[in-house]
């Protein structure tokens, strides 16, 4: 229908309607217009409640066991305990250590910032500090690295805050890259007879030591990527038959240091 033929049908159909008509269509009509403005009302609600949400920061623990998932079930242990206070913690195989730092960054990136800790036994310790490494490329900062007799040693990056190396292996040793202002120390359970490599995720002295650790970062959170130079120290080797400590209320103690802290040469991982 042309415009002119329009504009004379729409003027016969007033003038037939009348001002009666008009005010019965407008009476039929008004009801969804005020469903259209209930309708637009709800979405901008909607819209408005989903812009003002806010992702929660929260800690997360990722423990990666190492060859064949049946060498490192010392990795379940610490997380079952890390879960009885409280916090998350979800054990993996280390082939995840690539599905894992994607799903970090994009927790990160949404707005959960963590803390993030990552703890590894044998080729799952080496994924940890390697997940470490990615991560800083992702601008993605770790709290806490705990790895458990990897199979060399390997460089802390700079968005670490805190590197416990747990190991038996003399050439195990971790040591800081360029940048790292954080804390690192490599415990030395070599003096232990009860402990190799595929009994080391398992001592409840070792599993004590990681757990200690997770828990002050997860609550004090004070293991935070930044500081004014980095702090390498290898821990005094306590008694073997020393009393282990019970966790407490969580307070963080700088690893012991020796008078000249000393960070042994490791070999290429």
């Amino acid at each position: 229908m042309s415009g002119a033929r329009y504009s004379v049908a729409k003027s016969s159909f007033s003038r037939r309607l009348g001002a009666g008509g008009l005010m019965l269509a407008g009476l039929i009509l008004l009801p969804f217009g005020a469903q259209s403005a209930a309708r637009a009302a709800a979405n901008q609600a909607a819209a408005h409640k989903i812009v003002s949400h806010q992702v929660v920061s929260r800690p997360h623990v990722y423990l990666m066991r190492g060859l064949l998932n049946i060498f490192s079930l010392g990795m379940d242990q610490i997380a079952a305990q890390i879960e009885s206070h409280g916090i998350d913690a979800s054990v993996y195989n280390h082939t995840f250590a690539d599905y894992l730092v994607g799903r970090i960054v994009q927790m990160y990136r949404a707005g959960d910032h963590g803390p993030y800790m990552l703890v590894g036994h044998s080729l799952g310790a080496d994924a940890v500090m390697w997940m470490a490494q990615q991560l800083d490329a992702q601008g993605v900062p770790v709290a806490l690295v705990v790895p458990v007799d990897g199979t060399g040693s390997y460089a802390a990056p700079r968005n670490v805050a805190c590197v416990i190396n747990l190991t038996q292996r003399k050439y195990a040793y971790m040591r800081p890259a360029a940048g790292f202002h954080g804390i690192l120390s490599n415990v030395d359970f070599s003096g232990d007879p009860g402990i190799d490599h595929l009994t080391i995720d398992k001592a409840p002295r070792v599993q004590a030591e990681a757990l200690r650790y997770v828990l002050e970062t997860a609550h004090a959170q004070t293991c935070r990527p930044g500081g004014a130079a980095p702090v390498v120290a290898r821990r005094q080797e306590t008694p073997r038959h020393a009393p282990m400590t019970k966790v407490a209320a969580p307070k963080l103690v700088a690893p012991a240091k020796t008078a000249s802290p000393e960070l042994r040469t490791g070999l290429a991982g």
